[in-house]
Order: structure tokens, then C-alpha cells, then sequence
């Protein structure tokens, strides 16, 4: 059984996804104006991670979104 966690990291992942997509960048492009290694972004759009909360401000300053674009 998945948690409600597990759940929210999906979400968040699916979101981020679409955003970035809509974008036209790839995850290649969104990492590394994050700063960090395009395999950890990749599971985070597959809610395999739980960034944390300067993680998040880096790819969201990357796609220019605000906090409000992903609820």
C-alpha cells in the first residue's frame, strides 16, 4: 500500500513534469539551472525523491514558477 507520502511525492513529480514540459526544457536543462545531477531530478518528476525545501526553490527559480504553480 502506498502512503499518503508516497502519494504527494507523485503528484509534486507529475506537476513538475508538466511545468517543465510546457517550458519546452528538458530535465537536462531544469538540473542544471538547479545545480544539481540530472538522475536525482529525473526521480524526483517520478516521485521517487523527497526534495528538500532549498531543492525545491532551486528548480522552481529554474522553471519560474512560484510555490502557488504547484498546488
Amino acid at each position: 500500500m502506498t502512503s499518503e507520502h508516497d502519494k504527494m511525492r507523485k503528484v509534486l513529480g507529475e506537476k513538475l513534469r508538466s511545468i517543465r514540459e510546457t517550458a519546452h526544457l528538458t530535465q537536462q536543462e531544469v538540473a542544471d539551472a538547479s545545480g544539481m545531477h540530472v538522475n536525482y531530478y529525473a526521480r524526483i518528476e517520478r516521485g521517487e525523491e523527497n526534495p528538500t525545501y532549498d531543492k525545491l526553490q532551486d528548480i522552481k527559480k529554474a522553471l519560474k514558477i512560484k510555490s502557488l504553480d504547484l498546488l
